[in-house]
């Protein structure tokens, strides 16, 4: 099964993968290449060492042989000079020697030559039939001086008709002629060019056998470079620094790597893990996106949520340090949901807490008002569950003793969290702000102190979640089935406003009963005579409703009798 999965991978072990446009080729490839081109280079240099050495030595047992064949010739000559003297036949003496030299070639180019002083050719003996004259007139003028010198004979190379030969030469005084007995260079040579040849393909084919078997075992060997560099790219893929399973491992330096990989990979997500503690996602995936944060920022339309805990002022008076362990409690919870939701925390300011929508999620322009409404309604679910929790405590250490002390029983009403929510959108601007030493992402604009002031008009209304009329329109329009109801409040102008402004209620359609939904249909019909300025009926209607907001508004209408000048927008004096 190993050998089937190995032919599997042979391509990309052999050549690598693709990545792209971009070919990562193998480090067990580029090992084995590197060797066999040393391996080639070092067996053909020594072989045609080898072969040099072995050419040198035959060519002086060549010339040994050519020796005893020109003796032969030479004493052959002489012998057909005395017959010549007594026939006095020119030529049939040259024939002769000429015939008794062909009976020692062993080449098709061997050669026996009778050359004059003058380079004419005296006696040829060729299986070529070459003739003419004796054209190295470098090699004739050396051996002429030679025999002016009392040199009779020796070894030579010489060119005849555009090739080279070696051979021996020996002056014979009876013809007057230099007898050369030679071979020529290419023809000698032929044999071993020809193992040489046989030799080179075989030492090729035994290397690249070699060296395909030397990929699968360096990559046996090193097989954790590729589980390295295959996780490394997995990494990359998704985004992400993880372990390096090194599991099976041998103790070497590819493992000390991935070793050395795993620790910095697990100091990284510390960072990480600690940067996104204090940073919102959207920047925590930009930076890693990006290897940077920038000081940047741009005007977008989002939907802000401000939550506020009520009564926090004589809470921190009641439980001093501890406050800050209920908080904790309460942001732990209440977080993970608005992450959930898609939110991102613009800023934690003691019992405020600012969330933006609409910056990252599935389709988060559509869904940032809806997203912010759900969350709301999960904060007072979260809250809930707290004031449970601690009523089963105060249950339990009642009947363990019986009563509470006043100042215990001023530390449990100081922990029964209650929030308010207001949820208002638009433009705002979004980004980074401060220095490359020190930066915070934040969110600036009319918007975030509009939320603002729609979460102080709970403790007015007495409404769980409060917003405004975009957050109305943004939901009805971007999100069908939405599966709310939005009840308008009230039209108001803030502190530090110079127009009013219609609130809504968002109900869940899911939590309206029959008596509910007549107290809405009450409560709208007295709103409008209220903007109306027809107090009196309105007074009448708001009686009758048991909805927490029509409570302000009988407060209100008691005189019976609106304002002068009414416009239908009620001042608010505080925040």
């Amino acid at each position: 099964m190993k050998f089937i999965k190995w032919i599997r991978l042979a391509p990309d072990i052999i050549i690598g993968r693709k990545i792209g446009k971009l070919r990562i080729f193998p480090i067990t490839t580029k090992i084995v290449l590197i060797y066999i081109l040393f391996i080639l280079l070092s067996n053909f240099s020594s072989h045609y060492i080898s072969l040099m050495l072995y050419r040198g030595e035959m060519v002086k047992l060549t010339r040994q042989l050519l020796a005893r064949d020109l003796k032969d010739i030479y004493n052959y000559a002489n012998t057909q000079h005395e017959i010549f003297s007594v026939r006095n036949n020119l030529e049939e003496s040259r024939r002769l020697i000429s015939e008794r030299a062909v009976l020692d070639f062993k080449h098709r180019m061997s050669l026996l030559l009778g050359v004059e002083r003058s380079g004419d050719i005296n006696i040829m003996s060729s299986l070529t039939g070459i003739t003419g004259r004796f054209t190295d007139s470098g090699t004739l003028a050396t051996i002429t001086e030679n025999l002016d010198k009392g040199e009779t004979e020796g070894f030579i190379s010489f060119f005849l008709q555009g090739k080279k030969y070696f051979g021996v030469y020996k002056f014979n005084k009876n013809w007057n002629l230099f007898f050369i007995r030679a071979e020529e260079f290419t023809e000698f040579n032929e044999d071993s060019n020809r193992i040489f040849k046989k030799i080179s393909i075989v030492i090729v084919a035994i290397t690249l056998a070699c060296a395909v078997a030397g990929i699968f075992i360096i990559d046996y060997l090193l097989r954790f470079i590729r589980h390295i560099t295959n996780s490394i790219m997995r990494m990359i893929r998704k985004n992400s620094i993880e372990l390096i399973d090194m599991k099976g491992s041998q103790a070497d330096d590819v493992t000390f790597m991935g070793m050395a990989f795993n620790a910095l990979s697990d100091t990284i997500n510390t960072m990480i893990s600690i940067f996104q503690k204090f940073t919102n996602r959207d920047i925590v995936l930009k930076a890693y996106a990006e290897k940077k944060v920038k000081l940047e920022g741009s005007k977008r339309e989002l939907t802000c949520l401000f939550s506020d805990i009520k009564s926090f002022t004589n809470m921190t008076e009641v439980l001093g340090t501890d406050i800050i362990n209920l908080l904790n409690l309460h942001y732990t919870r209440v977080i993970k949901i608005i992450l959930q939701h898609d939110g991102i925390i613009g800023s934690i300011i003691g019992d405020a807490l600012l969330v933006v929508y609409g910056v990252i999620g599935d389709e988060p322009e559509k869904r940032k008002s809806y997203n912010a409404v759900l969350t709301g309604y999960r904060i007072h679910e979260v809250t809930a569950e707290i004031r449970s929790e601690m009523m089963a405590i105060k249950e339990k250490i009642l009947s363990e003793r019986g009563s509470f002390t006043p100042q215990e029983e001023r530390v449990f009403k100081a922990v029964l969290i209650e929030v308010g929510v207001g949820i208002d959108g638009g433009d705002v601007f979004y980004g980074n702000i401060g220095s490359y030493e020190r930066m915070t992402n934040t969110v600036i604009g009319d918007t975030v102190n509009s939320s603002s002031r729609m979460e102080g008009l709970n403790r007015i209304y007495k409404a769980p979640i409060i917003c405004s009329e975009y957050i109305r329109d943004d939901i009805t329009m971007s999100v069908p089935g939405h599966g709310l109801e939005f009840l308008e409040l009230d039209m108001v102008k803030v502190k530090g406003k110079e127009e009013g402004k219609r609130v809504f209620w968002p109900v869940l359609t899911s939590e309206i009963n029959p008596q509910m939904r007549k107290d809405m249909k009450i409560y709208s019909a007295a709103l409008k005579l209220y903007y109306k300025g027809d107090w009196k009926e309105a007074h009448k209607l708001f009686s009758s409703c048991s909805l927490p907001p029509a409570e302000v508004f009988v407060h209100r209408t008691k005189e019976k009798k609106s304002p002068k000048n009414w416009n239908g927008i009620w001042t608010m004096d505080s925040k």
